[in-house]
């Protein structure tokens, strides 16, 4: 096995996270190797990005990239249950930062990243399959396989783990836990969607909820050229009840929410297949060990209703590589207090929303007309991905004051139609 020259920082996969804490490195000064076990540029879901990762992109050196490109702009969100619509529009939230994101094809997203972090420094490899993984008090050994089957082992004083669904180091150090969510699928397919309608606003992403079934939801995520990225998620279970192959299940389901039925009348799929992605959420006993931390996906992932996983991803780089970089030049670094703890109050508080919203409680709040303006606000902010903000009280045990906040609506409306009959 041939022993490969040792770096400062090794990265596990070339998505958003490992392309961040990549470039965040080389901006420190680190030597990084990132293996990446695809070949780019891949697919990828997670296509609708929230202002908060503008800033981050930026720290990490990709913003002017990723803006050259031309993705769709994206303002804000629609949520929809039948006629009931309302927008969250991202210039109302109260937290400071940018107000506006893009919704993003992945492949070329992701391959602006990566191609940014190699810009600033950092060595990247394909189609490196990362085998094993060993730890010492001097840093880490991990051996790899490459796509001709040729294997190599490589040194590095810290690694990243960035692999996302592919969840590298706990799988193999034993880290996984079950996730505290019901096992959740989605069907998906881009199409050309040949949307005419003029109430269709293109820079938003539109959530539609199933008429009778309120944890069942809709995504249509629009992007530039008229395409867009159209899905379904729903428990595994109420999936696997429609027959047929995946595009004939897709196809059935949004034919069941009849505003997408109407919009989606002329599409033309872009793919031979819908896809589908079975029991997503994932959660570790721990984030962090001797010589490691763990980013993104690969540490724990919730849900894609509020589109959180790139955001935390990226927030996740942020907060773990200044970390590694004052360990690798001495220091004793807490990672619990200094790393798990703040991104965890990002990541609990998106929680508290994706459980809130299957509960039906945030959507009591989103849809009522007696939500206050000011908690309109505040939802926009966590909507646009500031959920870090210590300022907005909805940050942070976020579930708790949702649930009670519908309460005091339902009894309001209940108060009211008493009086009304």
């Amino acid at each position: 096995m041939n022993a490969e020259t040792p770096v400062d920082v090794l990265v596990i996969g070339a998505g958003p996270a490992g392309a961040a804490a990549a470039a965040l490195s080389r901006q420190r000064g680190l030597s990084v190797r990132v293996l990446e076990k695809t070949r780019f540029p891949r697919f990828s879901i997670g296509e609708s990005l929230l202002p908060q990762c503008l800033g981050l992109l930026q720290e990490a050196g990709m913003l002017a990239a990723v803006e050259r490109f031309g993705f769709q702009y994206k303002d804000g969100a629609q949520i929809a249950r039948g006629s009931r619509k309302v927008d969250f529009v991202f210039s109302h939230k109260i937290s400071a930062g940018h107000d506006y994101a893009y919704e993003v094809t992945r492949a070329d997203f992701d391959q602006i990243l990566i191609d940014e972090a190699q810009r600033q420094g950092a060595e990247v490899r394909y189609e490196h399959e990362i085998t094993a993984a060993a730890f010492d008090a001097q840093g880490a050994t991990l051996a790899v396989r490459d796509a001709a089957g040729r294997e190599s082992r490589h040194r590095a004083r810290f690694v990243f783990d960035a692999s996302g669904f592919g969840r590298i180091l706990p799988r193999l150090l034993g880290l996984d836990v079950p996730a505290d969510f019901p096992v959740r699928s989605s069907l998906f397919m881009h199409v050309e969607d040949r949307i005419a309608e003029a109430d269709f606003d293109r820079n938003k992403i539109r959530v539609a909820i199933h008429p009778q079934h309120e944890d069942v939801w809709y995504w249509l995520i629009p992007f530039s050229q008229g395409r867009a990225s159209v899905g379904v998620v729903a428990e595994d279970a109420f999936l696997q009840r429609y027959s047929g192959n995946a595009t004939e299940r897709w196809r059935a389901l949004i034919d069941e929410e009849p505003g997408l039925k109407r919009m989606l009348r002329h599409a033309r799929p872009l793919w031979p297949q819908a896809r589908e992605i079975r029991g997503y959420a994932s959660a570790v006993s721990r984030m962090h060990g001797p010589h490691y931390a763990l980013l993104g996906n690969a540490g724990k992932f919730l849900d894609p209703v509020f589109s959180s996983g790139v955001t935390i991803a990226l927030k996740s780089a942020s907060l773990a590589v200044p970390l590694a970089c004052r360990e690798l030049g001495g220091e004793t670094v807490d990672w619990e207090a200094e790393f798990t703890q703040p991104l965890m109050l990002g990541v609990d508080t998106f929680q508290g929303y994706v459980e809130t919203w299957y509960e039906g409680a945030l959507q009591t709040i989103m849809f009522s007309p007696r939500r206050p303006q000011r908690v309109y606000e505040l939802l926009c902010s966590v909507l646009a991905g500031y959920a870090w903000d210590p300022a907005n009280p909805y940050v942070g045990q976020s579930g708790r004051r949702l649930r009670a906040l519908a309460q005091t609506i339902r009894a309001e409306e209940a108060d009211a139609a008493r009086i009304a009959h």
